[in-house]
């Protein structure tokens, strides 16, 4: 029989024995005890003991915890992918540079000029590395520390911003926007782990260096290295390189030149940084021993402001790509190009100068009402391939937006003239069949060759062509050229409006045209053949000008004025902005004699020869002015006055003064100051 059956006589006979038998403790709880899930509180405890969880209870939560966390983290993996790079990693800013190759300016929202991680030295590398990230070629491209720290920091109410490495670091500028917040840094870490497989970590480091924030507007290691330091990145020393990586701390509480505890900061981070490249063994003793004076940078000045003189260059410079290239005014706004121009800046600050100095000295507004909208336009250009070396293009290119240098609707006056005289030189004139033949009817009349016609020709009393070389016809008092008939070359100096009024007739004021437009002068800008047409009703601008009077000193040889010598994106060059080439426009005699007549027109004369031209004292149009070449350099200064109010050009009549001459003096003021002057006193930069 089974226990049970040998138990229950047992009882029933009153076994004394059986019946003192009692129920142990733990069967007693056992049998009390609800059956429970989770025994908590734990059942059959008192006190504070009723409340402790077991040590099994926490290592199930702890798994539970840790299991919810891996899932939950494979979950945001899987559902986080690596997204388009934001708009602001895409803009980059264009780049324009002098002809001797530095900086001129950077123009965007962005000022950023992406370079490959071959063109940054290596020990800038160095630098940055040992600043923020020692390990980074070896960790995986996230610190957990930092996003835990992230945690904390938003629990206790402060920003999320922690430790983060330089792939982080990268994934936030590039993919992710800048708010500090946990998702955000979620994100980062998750996206983080996924770059920093798929991308190397040069290709990684690259990307840091080219989008982080340095401080005066600039963006990434190239445009810092000029910021700072006024040099391309390649050319940075390692001392350089360590007081930039400074900046990546904070630029706002680095940036030496702020403020005398920014430069402790900076100066302290500096040598940190160094002592920091040795402990890591990027950088040897010996050499970090060499480093003792701290690097430091340049006054903040920012080169990316269009005002003053670089607003008019950058006008100029663009408007030649798009007229020779396939660039529109979208591709440019988009960024990334390098763009190197032919703008000199030593010549375009001493013209400035120049400009600044007559106006400050002889143009008083407040005193003289006919001074009020005065305006100078000037430009330089190499008569010897067309580069445009120099402009001047108003006060301010953020103020005043018209660019005087490249304007129209500004008669050229007497300086139109040389255009007359080389066109009777090249085709003759439409005159008598002799020099001396008055006789002829106008209706058969022949064109006179370029032989026998000179700057030294005047007109006779009939209106007629004469020679002063040759025997004076019968009957004639005129025996050569005076005061009443000046010679072509007298004319053009002062006054001789009527005569080249007549000269342009007797040529065909169309072959005057076709001559001023093949010297360089602009289809456009030819005005109406009417009568006054040889004498400068057209609107040339002062490029233009200074282009054409180059190919007088340039043997007839005509340059198309350029300004721009190359344009780079990505490496690769744009089409279309090959040098331009020489053209034919004069033959070479006729430019020497018309290059010649115009030697010491005015008040120009220097110890050397020059070209020059000048409205003239009987000029009565609403501007002045005057335009010289030698055969380094063209230039042509133009003065006018113009009013809100008035779509025409004011009168120059009492410009500057009694003496004056309608203005006419004050554009030969400023070539003699720009031209004689080496390094003018008080000049600004451009």
């Amino acid at each position: 029989m089974g226990t049970h059956t040998q138990r229950k006589p047992a009882r029933k006979s009153g076994n004394p024995r059986a019946r003192s038998r009692k129920p142990t403790r733990h069967r007693i709880r056992s049998l009390r005890r609800p059956h429970r899930l989770i025994d908590y509180p734990r059942h059959g405890r008192r006190g504070v003991r009723r409340w402790l969880p077991s040590w099994r209870q926490w290592a199930g939560v702890l798994g539970l915890v840790v299991s919810g966390v891996v899932c939950l983290f494979a979950f945001v993996y899987a559902a986080v992918d690596i997204p388009d790079e934001n708009a602001a990693a895409r803009r980059e800013a264009n780049v324009y540079y002098w002809a001797d190759g530095t900086q001129m300016v950077s123009t965007g929202e962005v000022n950023r000029q992406n370079i490959r991680l071959s063109e940054i030295p290596d020990a800038v590398e160095s630098a940055v590395i040992a600043a923020e990230n020692d390990t980074f070629y070896s960790d995986s491209g996230v610190s957990p520390k930092g996003l835990a720290r992230a945690a904390v920091n938003m629990v206790r109410g402060q920003e999320t911003q922690g430790g983060s490495t330089i792939t982080q670091q990268y994934v936030k500028n590039t993919y992710l926007s800048q708010d500090q917040t946990v998702t955000r840094k979620v994100k980062e870490f998750v996206i983080a782990l996924k770059v920093d497989q798929r991308k190397s970590k040069r290709d990684i480091l690259q990307g840091y260096l080219n989008t982080s924030w340095f401080g005066r507007g600039a963006y990434g290691i190239e445009a810092a290295a000029h910021a700072y330091y006024g040099i391309p990145a390649k050319d940075l020393d390692a001392s350089q390189g360590a007081a930039l990586a400074a900046l990546l701390k904070g630029a706002e509480q680095y940036d030496p030149a702020t403020s005398r505890a920014n430069h402790r900061r900076s100066v302290a981070r500096w040598k940190w940084i160094l002592d920091r490249q040795v402990k890591a063994g990027l950088m040897k003793p010996a050499v970090r021993a060499g480093f003792t004076t701290y690097p430091e940078p340049h006054k903040e000045s920012r080169a990316t402001s269009l005002g003053g003189q670089t607003g008019y260059l950058v006008d100029v410079a663009n408007k030649y790509i798009k007229q020779h290239t396939s660039l529109t005014d979208k591709d440019l706004a988009l960024g990334g190009y390098k763009i190197h121009t032919t703008f000199d800046k030593e010549k375009v600050r001493r013209l400035k100068g120049s400009v600044e100095r007559v106006l400050d000295r002889d143009i008083d507004p407040e005193k003289r009402a006919a001074d009020k909208g005065v305006q100078v336009g000037a430009a330089s250009v190499r008569p010897a391939d067309g580069a445009i070396v120099a402009l001047y293009g108003g006060t301010d290119a953020t103020k005043h937006f018209t660019n005087n240098a490249d304007t129209s609707g500004v008669p050229v006056g007497s300086a139109f003239k040389p255009f007359v005289l080389a066109s009777a030189l090249e085709h003759g004139i439409q005159g008598t069949r002799g020099a001396h033949d008055t006789r002829t009817s106008t209706s058969a009349r022949t064109a006179t060759p370029w032989q026998a016609v000179s700057a030294e020709s005047f007109y006779d009393d009939s209106g007629h062509l004469l020679d002063p070389a040759a025997p004076a016809a019968a009957g004639s008092d005129i025996d050569g050229p005076d005061a009443s008939h000046p010679t072509l070359r007298q004319a053009m100096a002062k006054g001789g409006n009527a005569t080249y009024v007549r000269l342009g007739e007797d040529v065909g004021r169309e072959r005057v045209r076709r001559t001023a437009i093949a010297s360089g002068l602009l289809e456009g800008s030819m005005a109406r053949l009417d009568k006054t047409f040889p004498v400068g009703t057209s609107t040339p601008s002062a490029i233009r000008m200074a282009g054409a009077y180059g190919t007088f000193v340039n043997r007839g040889l005509q340059h198309e004025p350029y300004s721009v010598t190359k344009v780079v994106k990505d490496d690769m060059s744009v089409d279309g902005l090959a040098r331009p080439g020489a053209r034919r426009a004069l033959d070479p005699d006729v430019a020497d004699e018309t290059a010649d007549a115009m030697r010491g027109v005015g008040t120009a004369s220097v110890d050397r020869a020059v070209v020059a031209g000048r409205t003239g004292d009987q000029d009565r149009l609403r501007s002045a002015w005057f335009t010289a070449a030698t055969e380094e350099l063209s230039t042509s200064v133009t003065m006018f006055r113009t009013s809100p109010d008035e779509p025409q050009l004011l009168p120059m009549a009492g410009v500057g003064g009694a003496g004056s001459q309608h203005g006419n003096v004050f554009p030969v003021r400023i070539w003699r100051d720009y031209g004689l002057t080496g390094s003018p006193e008080g000049g600004s930069s451009p």
